[in-house]
């Protein structure tokens, strides 16, 4: 069985001055990262591995559910960034077979596609969401749109 931990990047800063890539989080959107590692981690929901779009505020999302849930360090995947649930979908097949819960730190609206599409289940992923599908598949490559949601949560501020 394999388990695909989709977590949308917490509230990053809207401020002028930065371009969309090197977006910092705001303070809110860290302690969010931290709540929602906590919750994870208090339910037993723990990625063996984590990968993420480059951008700042996914990776400094990423960063902070690594150190929470004692994890090794990010892996970035330059594709996740702008990347439409297709492109997703090629990312997750391409997902190393030798670990069975692995997590995806993304963006909207191309995280909230992907949930749809593999649970058939229409849900907004808002900013830090977490949300654990499942699937009854052995590799990667055979993921499709039966998979099944288990747990979806996100910081209620």
């Amino acid at each position: 069985m394999k388990k695909l931990l989709l977590i949308r990047h917490a509230r990053a800063t809207h401020e002028k001055g930065y371009q969309d890539f090197e977006r910092p989080l705001q303070y809110s959107g860290l302690q969010d990262a931290a709540v929602m590692a906590g919750r994870l981690k208090a339910h037993s929901l723990i990625p063996q591995l984590l990968v993420s779009s480059p951008a700042l505020r996914t990776i400094s999302t990423a960063n902070v559910f690594s150190q929470h849930l004692s994890i090794p360090a990010v892996h970035e995947i330059k594709g996740i960034y702008e990347a439409g649930q297709n492109e997703l979908i090629e990312i997750v097949k391409d997902l190393p077979d030798e670990q069975d819960i692995i997590g995806l730190v993304g963006h909207n609206p191309g995280i909230s596609y992907l949930l749809h599409y593999l649970t058939r289940q229409i849900l907004d992923m808002p900013t830090c969401a977490v949300a654990l599908i499942e699937f009854n598949i052995t590799k990667w490559n055979a993921v499709h749109d039966n998979g099944k949601l288990v747990y979806f949560d996100y910081p209620k501020t």
